[in-house]
């Protein structure tokens, strides 16, 4: 065996044990999606406070990752990975032995706090231990695992729920989680901690940007629930988030060893990057929340049909891999890319002819056309994105490189919520309007429903009264199904606008791994 081959190997085991870390830290994303009614009743919660045992998770990663960068710096990606490995697993035993719903959001707000720094960590170090062509195998790798761990979450959460019970969701962490933390220090070794970067660090632009990103996450998760900003807590959160923010760039770009390197935005590749991560972000996590909610509201599926509904889609994403490999050596990654996302907005678009009897049959081909197509639009984005940067530099712009897909995830999660709430209300108002005497074939059908009920009922008013809410229901129902179909033709409009962004992109030239990356 080569030299060539022999490095390429010891390159491969501790890259395959990173992103076992990172797979389980983007699992547990969407591991809860839809198992939250089974959590919430074990721990005896309001239907209000649910929710923030995803939201808390999200709000405390979207925080961290921008600062992986600078904490790499500080600790080595060894022992940063090792430590958030260690510290996620701990995290996970608390969560799973949570006696309140108060309890259960800290811990999960400690899970994602500790993780966070597995996912761009990964990304960093594949551009350390692998360079040229390589590079197109380990970004397939990098974006088939952001792409289909957020996916499959509600597919394993779901059998895990019904087969064991919800505690195991988090308990399922437990071992890969030790695994990983003690594998990483024993293989990894990409670089050497440098503890005086503590010394001179920009605290304030730190403490800005953890104001400005957790409060705006609050205001994408819970607007739409508390009617956006009719709410005073969403409006001041809005001011914090909007007033934080601006100090945060101006900070940001007035010092000479910024957090968070947002001059690297001056890069075109870079930028570009940074949007259709923020594009493919809104399109994979907003329909990992429209599909389950349609399915359990409309269709009434439990857990595990739910999962087993959606699982197509992880299936079809890791059928593209290998053809996204095949095609990375001899195409153009930004044709690649084009494919990638207009496959992403065709399948939207196939979505939005959604009716209220589709189950896992009538979604197997828009989920096919979703999950094949998503390594094609996540890994170039990496290569052409990240590969635009020199070293110095990549590590500090990762982490925004990453908060973009989780930024463009809460984005979407808030807009298709936001959507589902005006269009049903809409869409309810149009049907009602011609639900009136002069409508003969609903005047049978109501009749007909009564005489059927009041028999059932023991009488007549009562079996009116019945036929008149069933009629209501149906209604509703109709109205939340059209409104599921115009929050899917907004995501695709956006995949169609990241589509034409593309060719702006400039062609990557491969570059040498830095010598000490083997």
């Amino acid at each position: 065996m080569s030299a060539e081959n022999q490095s390429f190997l010891r390159s491969i085991v501790p890259f395959a044990v990173m992103c076992v870390g990172m797979f389980v830290a983007l699992l547990d994303i969407q591991i809860v999606a839809a198992s939250l009614q089974q959590i919430g009743g074990g721990l005896s919660a309001a239907q209000d406070d649910i929710s923030w045992v995803q939201t808390a998770y999200l709000i405390a990663e979207i925080i961290v990752i921008p600062l992986s960068g600078w904490l790499t710096r500080v600790f080595s990606t060894r022992w940063l990975f090792a430590a958030s490995a260690a510290g996620f697993t701990i995290a996970s035993l608390l969560c799973g032995m949570a006696w309140n719903i108060e309890s259960m959001i800290v811990f999960r707000a400690l899970q994602g706090l500790l993780g966070a720094s597995m996912i761009p960590t990964v990304f960093t170090s594949s551009f350390h231990y692998f360079d040229g062509q390589r590079r197109v195998y380990a970004a397939a790798v990098v974006g088939t695992i952001a792409s289909v761990a957020p996916t499959l979450g509600p597919v394993i959460g779901g059998w895990i729920t019904d087969t064991l019970d919800w505690h195991w969701l988090f308990y399922i962490n437990l071992l890969p989680g030790a695994a990983v933390a003690i594998a990483v220090p024993l293989l990894v070794k990409i670089d050497k901690p440098d503890l005086t970067l503590l010394k001179g660090a920009d605290y304030p632009a730190i403490a800005l940007m953890a104001a400005a990103l957790g409060t705006l996450e609050y205001v994408l998760e819970e607007g739409a629930r508390w009617n956006w900003f009719d709410d005073s807590t969403i409006r001041d959160c809005a001011w914090i988030a909007g007033i934080s923010l601006a100090l945060f760039i101006w900070r940001s770009l007035s010092v000479e060893r910024p957090v968070v390197e947002l001059r690297a935005l001056q890069d075109r590749n870079f930028a570009l990057g940074c949007f259709l991560s923020f594009v493919t972000g809104i399109g994979i996590f907003s329909t990992i929340y429209l599909t389950p909610l349609f399915l359990g509201y409309v269709r009434g599926f439990s857990a595990w049909q739910t999962g087993v509904a959606i699982f197509s889609t992880g299936v079809a994403s890791l059928v593209g891999v290998p053809i996204y490999v095949a095609l990375g050596k001899r195409v153009d990654l930004r044709w690649l890319m084009m494919f990638g996302l207009a496959m992403f907005g065709v399948s939207m678009w196939s979505f939005s002819y959604i009716t209220h009897d589709w189950g896992g049959a009538e979604l197997l081909v828009p989920q096919i056309l979703r999950g094949f197509p998503q390594v094609f639009a996540v890994a170039p984005a990496v290569t052409l994105g990240l590969g635009s940067l020199p070293m110095a530099r990549l590590q500090y712009a990762s982490g925004l490189f990453n908060m973009m897909r989780n930024m463009g995830g809460a984005v979407g999660i808030a807009l298709g919520g936001a959507i589902l709430n005006i269009r049903t209300n809409s869409h309810f108002h149009d049907i009602a309007s011609h639900l009136t005497p002069a409508n003969i074939p609903m005047q049978h059908m109501v009749q007909g429903l009564s005489a059927r009920y009041a028999a059932a009922l023991g009488g007549t008013d009562a079996g009116h009264v019945a036929a008149l809410k069933q009629l209501w229901q149906l209604a509703y129902r109709e109205a939340a199904t059209l409104a599921y179909a115009d929050a899917f033709r907004a995501i695709m409009l956006a995949f169609v606008i990241a589509t034409l962004a593309v060719p702006l992109l400039r062609k990557v030239a491969p570059k040498p791994a830095p010598a000490d990356a083997h």
